[in-house]
């Protein structure tokens, strides 16, 4: 190695970053030039030789030389893994552990290669078995489109021994349909698997000058979001998750699981996030074979629906896949999206399958040719010219001479190798020459090469039919797996198992879960916020913690949600000492973390004298006393609170009194003031939302509940939570009414007879089956309208003449019953069909408002915002004062309107 730092061997004194060291005896010795030049050279052979896979045939190097390899062993029976492993190390210069390990990925993916034997499991992540154990050869699939070698080029191994391909010709987009993951050296590609039918479609699309989309399959299949997926390309994202379904009320049952993942991972995560209190299970049962099962049984009291999305929220049912689309082109690494890939490799098939075309159309021409002067020769007896010739070159002249007159109607010159090759024709075949046959051959011959001519005229058309042929013979069982859907945001706060208690000493001003000893608030979890607010007026909201100084004489506590505009907190402060009483009402729907905001004017001394946090936007009536000051004549009146707009936080407030009060007392509890929210039902990620997509459901109050009805006869009612999770067997969902009966007509299995039945819903907790437990009995059609009516068609008897139709009005038909009632039976004769069909008119009663309730619209307490003008909010009327609180003290009137 070249000492380029060595100063002076005399004093062995060397340079240091530019300085000369006198203290050291040793030199140092440069690495630029090694690493400049080694690192690179080693970086590029990862990345060109190891890593990333080539656009042309979609394999990496190993993957290819284990296919150039079993097409090497290829006799149509199953060969040792070892020995193909054996026969790979030929070609590739690394150890048999790496390429055993890359041909049972290639194997687990089913398509290449036809396996035989334990090659593990992708779903338990299972190992293969050792390579002498386990067999393999190549799919017929692969035979078909992988290998050609006379459109192959070819290059010498790396030992010069054996010559291997540069590129195998494969006329499919491989790399899309198996997917590529690698690291390389400063890069790294992740290609996602994507269906095998929609690629083979695709590239048709493309052919045809069509536009195209790809979304990713995965083998394991589960739910996938791709609305971030960007093609393929860095920075996108695609969201996976695990198929998790309601067994029974206390059972979740997993079936299929994320991509990336297997059965033992996702157990694993499962169980971390119950130890850490994130979800609470019972038990675990992995009954996974060759299809995903998964059971979790849940204790009792915990709901199925939450937990669901829990387990999207701090396990790995839900996985994020980051797509990067780095492939070899030229010798280079280049990023393209999928599509891009799909156009570039459709291309390179159809460059291929010109090449393979004109190689068959040399070759039928070359059969052509000697045919025509197979025939020639014969047929002319030029053979006999050749009796008199001594010499070898004599001979070759003399069958020249003699096909000359002939060859008029030939493609090409006659060269002297067909010359030769006419020599080598036997005796035999001479004398038993067929003239006819061979002008038949001749034809035959035609015909391929004119076919073969008008698939080059017709290059785009011969492709089409070549993708269309694959889909048809191996396109059967490739059917997508991966289900495509719209995810919602999960907020893991709303999900999250409270698994420990929050405490507080409002004296002291502490809140926290260490506090035992202390006043217990709520349950809470570790990634919860506080909202604290203390009689000074002061608010703050901080992480859940051990325990946390807030400030004395807390007032309120309660879990934090953020954008929550239907919890308002009412509120009377007096405006620092010997100030005047604001009264004022505010949501709080977004703050900054650990800071803390004054809900008063600032003033010092100012104090909250009455304060209530309300869920659903209550506005309850108080009782104000003031002190015996001066000349006062009305000691006490009242407040009602809905008379109050409700504003940000920051707002000044209206004034209630500038004399002392004594007390405030409640007097009258408070209902809603927030109009009913509107909820819509979006079928495809089966959730409630206020964002009106979907289906609008109605408007709901906070008693108001939801109607539920499955396919399997169960009805039960919700509140209108919007993290409920609905099932695909739902029928009926709609705003409950519990005066509305439910009309069902059912087939009971013990009795063999259609049943008909009219019930209400009589405990609106319990989940209740109004069909019965038999095995055979079935739900045919349920309506929740008043005057329902059904068709009823018969089938044929024998002999009988076919029943007409009824016309079937349910509630005259029966009365309304319980929902455990048999009902009536509907006929003894055979039922062919029962058909719904348009009610009855009805009108349906309507539901009349409380009088004097004046409702704020949900959304005016967003937009009157956190940051609303001090002293903006409205003033009382002298008409509401006199009414609700009876006072005629124009003095005291006065005071409000202020």
């Amino acid at each position: 190695m070249e000492n380029e730092n060595f100063d002076n061997p005399k004093d062995n004194q060397f340079e240091q970053n530019g300085e000369v060291n006198p203290d050291k005896n040793e030199s140092l010795i440069k690495v630029t030039g090694m690493y400049k030049d080694w690192f690179l050279d080693y970086a590029s052979y990862v990345i060109l030789e190891r890593a990333v896979p080539a656009l042309e045939d979609g394999f990496k190097p190993v993957q290819r030389r284990i296919l150039h390899s079993m097409k090497d062993l290829d006799d149509g029976r199953y060969n040792k893994v070892a020995n193909i492993v054996g026969h790979t190390m030929q070609y590739h210069p690394h150890g048999d552990a790496s390429i055993g390990d890359a041909m049972v990925q290639i194997g687990q993916k089913d398509l290449l290669i036809d396996t035989q034997g334990n090659w593990g499991n992708i779903l338990t992540g299972d190992g293969a078995a050792a390579p002498r154990y386990i067999e393999a050869r190549l799919s017929k699939f692969a035979l078909d489109v992988v290998y050609n070698p006379k459109i192959t080029n070819w290059q010498l191994s790396y030992d010069g021994r054996k010559k291997e391909p540069i590129n195998l010709p494969v006329m499919f987009p491989m790399l899309l349909a198996q997917g590529a993951e690698g690291i390389a050296v400063g890069l790294s590609t992740r290609i996602l698997p994507h269906n095998f039918n929609e690629l083979i479609d695709a590239s048709i699309k493309h052919l045809q000058g069509k536009k195209f989309k790809l979304y990713p399959d995965f083998v394991t299949g589960g739910i996938a979001d791709i609305t971030n997926y960007n093609d393929g390309m860095r920075g996108g994202r695609v969201r996976v998750r695990a198929k998790i379904s309601q067994l029974d009320r206390n059972t979740l049952v997993i079936k299929e699981i994320p991509f990336s993942t297997n059965t033992s991972t996702l157990i694993d995560s499962i169980l971390k996030a119950n130890d850490k209190g994130k979800i609470k299970i019972k038990k675990i049962e992995d009954n996974t074979s060759s299809d995903v099962e998964i059971l979790i049984h849940l204790p009792g009291g915990i709901s199925p629906d939450k937990t669901i999305d829990a387990l999207y929220a701090f396990t790995n049912c839900e996985i994020s896949l980051p797509p990067l689309s780095c492939i070899i082109i030229d010798n280079k690494p280049a990023f393209l999206g999928v599509s891009e890939i799909l156009r570039r490799s459709t291309d390179h098939t159809l460059s291929l399958l010109k090449q393979d075309l004109e190689v068959k159309l040399e070759e039928f021409q070359e059969q052509w040719h000697f045919a025509c002067l197979e025939r020639i020769f014969i047929e002319e007896r030029i053979y006999r010219d050749i009796e008199e010739e001594e010499t070898w070159e004599g001979v070759i002249r003399a069958i020249d001479e003699g096909l000359k007159p002939h060859i008029a109607h030939l493609k090409r010159a006659v060269t002297e190798e067909d010359i030769v090759r006419l020599t080598e024709i036997r005796i035999k075949r001479i004398s038993k020459f067929d003239l006819e046959k061979a002008q038949q051959k001749i034809e035959a011959l035609e015909g391929e090469i004119a076919k073969i001519k008008h698939h080059l005229d017709h290059l785009v058309a011969y492709a089409i039919a070549y993708f269309t042929r694959l889909k048809k013979e191996y396109g059967a069982g490739k059917e997508r797996k991966t289900e495509l859907r719209l995810f919602d945001d999960i907020e893991a706060t709303k999900v999250v198992i409270r698994n420990t208690k929050l405490y507080v000493n409002r004296q002291e001003g502490f809140v926290g879960t260490s506090l035992k000893k202390d006043e217990y608030v709520t349950d809470c979890s570790d990634i919860d916020d506080v909202i604290c607010f203390t009689a000074e007026g002061k608010m703050i909201v901080t992480k859940v913690d051990a325990k946390t100084f807030i400030g004395k004489d807390i007032i309120h506590v309660a879990i934090f949600k953020k954008k929550d505009r239907r919890t308002i907190y009412n509120m009377i402060y007096k405006d620092g000492k010997g100030g005047a009483s604001y009264i004022k009402r505010f949501a709080v729907t977004s703050v900054t973390r650990d800071r803390e905001y004054d809900l008063t004017q600032g003033k010092k001394g100012s104090e909250v004298s009455y304060f209530t946090a309300n869920p659903n936007g209550e506005a309850e009536v108080v009782m104000v006393y003031l002190r015996q000051v001066g000349s006062i004549k009305k000691l006490k009146f009242e407040v009602d609170f809905a008379d109050m707009a409700i504003k940000g936080r920051a707002v000044k407030g209206n004034i209630v009194t500038k004399y002392p009060v004594k007390k405030i007392e409640l007097k009258e509890e408070g209902v809603s003031t927030l109009k009913p929210r509107r909820i819509w039902y979006d079928e495809v990620v089966r959730r409630l939302n206020v964002d009106e997509r979907g289906e609008l459901l109605g408007e709901f109050k906070g008693e108001d509940r939801l109607l539920i009805i499955t396919q399997n006869g169960v009805a039960k009612t919700i509140k209108p939570e919007l993290t409920t999770r609905f099932d695909e067997d739902i029928i009926v969902l709609e705003k409950w009414s519990p005066k509305k009966p439910i009309s069902a007509i059912y087939w009971e299995g013990e009795k063999e007879r259609f049943y008909v039945k009219r019930f209400l819903i009589e405990n609106e907790d319990k989940e209740e089956n109004f069909i019965g437990d038999h095995p055979k009995s079935y739900l045919e059609v349920v309506s929740t309208d008043y005057l329902p009516v059904a068709e009823v068609v018969y089938g044929k008897s024998r002999g009988k003449d076919q029943r007409p139709n009824d016309l079937l009005e349910l509630e005259e038909f029966i009365s309304i019953k319980g929902i455990k009632a048999l009902g009536n039976q509907l006929t003894t004769e055979k039922v062919k069909q029962i058909n719904l069909l348009d009610p009855r008119p009805f009108v349906e009663p309507e539901e009349t408002a409380p009088e004097d309730m004046e409702v704020v619209d949900e959304e005016a307490v967003d937009t009157a915002g956190e940051n609303s003008p001090a002293g903006e909010a409205p003033n009382f009327s002298k008409e509401k004062l006199h009414k609700k609180s009876g006072t005629t003290d124009e003095s005291q009137i006065k005071l409000f309107e202020e």
